[in-house]
């Protein structure tokens, strides 16, 4: 009876492997002889169809897979990690999320503990990778030692990897046309630090949007540079409005938040006097007072192809080496309105 389960199981494995039983034993028994491939398709099958891998296996690959975000404080942050989280568990995969802090555990620190427990792959939120003054060769040397990896949101050119990014550039686009059909002309960004590859993009659309959309060319002046946090964008935004400024585009929801704590210092009401587009569309922004106009990312597409990608590199079935763009939605909700001459009106 034993014998007949045993024959079962390696005929399972052998079907959703597409290999032969013998196939299968050799991989399982450690015989050499089996492509790399051939070899991860039949240990994910095993992952897959809920069989134990025999222990000699599992320290190399025991379906464990990381997923390194940069903080949990930002919502978009959390969403990711949900939704890529309930990805891999649906494929008996294991993630281990690792949360990068100010002062805590670095990227790098985090990726040798993975590599200690015999990781299969890992995922990357905004890592290091969108760090333009960073080394992309800590990546290099995983690729190097066959360790399959997936990038989002940064670009780093001659990484071996597939990248998965949000349309930054187009991301203006929507958000200036927006504002510019209300009849807004001044019109400031509230940005993170610009050593980041999604804020360098951003900001290239903002400078292409207003040129497009309202011949601007000196636009450097509306361009406040802070923290992607509230009080970044409160900063951001106190400056903006003290430059006349009728409408900001923020670099994240939290700074959105803190442009309206901003304007509302100063005496503005949003959207009568000011106008705020947000970034992200994180969980309970459409409950704030007033509720926050913003940019979607495609959170959902975005994690599950960056999971796809990965299991397809963890397979032996490599995506092309490319960077995937996801295109971005503009969610109007009320801190949004018509352009009003704030400035002429307090002059008067």
């Amino acid at each position: 009876m034993d014998g007949e389960r045993v024959k079962a199981r390696l005929a399972d494995i052998a079907a959703h492997a597409d290999v032969s039983e013998a196939t299968v034993s050799r991989v399982l028994n450690g015989k050499p002889g089996v492509a790399e491939s051939t070899r991860q398709a039949v240990l994910t099958a095993l992952d897959v169809l809920g069989y134990d891998r025999p222990s000699r296996l599992r320290r190399k690959s025991a379906g464990l897979v990381g997923l390194i975000v940069p903080e949990l404080t930002n919502p978009i942050f959390p969403m990711f990690a949900q939704i890529i989280e309930t990805a891999l568990a649906r494929l008996r995969f294991t993630p281990v999320l690792c949360t990068q802090t100010p002062g805590g555990v670095h990227e790098d620190e985090y990726v040798q503990m993975l590599l200690d427990r015999g990781v299969a792959g890992i995922i990357y939120v905004s890592g290091q990778h969108a760090d333009t003054t960073t080394d992309p060769e800590r990546y290099e040397k995983l690729r190097e030692r066959g360790l399959p990896i997936v990038l989002v949101n940064g670009y780093h050119e001659g990484i071996d990897a597939p990248f998965i990014s949000n349309d930054d550039v187009a991301s203006m686009e929507l958000a200036l046309s927006h504002l510019v059909a209300l009849g807004h002309k001044e019109i400031g960004l509230a940005i993170g630090p610009d050593r980041y590859v999604p804020v360098i993009r951003k900001i290239t659309g903002f400078r292409n949007s207003m040129k497009s959309l309202l011949g601007r060319d000196d636009v450097e002046d509306l361009i406040e540079k802070t923290m992607f946090s509230v009080e970044g964008g409160d900063t951001a935004a106190t400056r903006l409005i003290e430059k006349g400024c009728t409408a900001v585009v923020c670099g994240s929801d939290l700074m959105a938040l803190g442009a309206i704590r901003a304007a509302r210092r100063l005496g503005l009401e949003v959207p009568d006097d000011f106008s705020v587009v947000g970034y992200d569309d994180s969980p309970l922004i459409a409950f704030t007072d007033p509720p926050l106009t913003t940019i979607r990312q495609s959170v959902q597409a975005m994690s599950e192809a960056a999971v796809r990608a990965l299991l397809d590199e963890i397979a032996g079935e490599p995506a092309p080496r490319a960077e995937y763009i996801f295109r971005p939605e503009l969610v109007v909700r009320g801190s949004t309105g018509a352009a009003r001459q704030r400035a002429d009106r307090q002059r008067a």
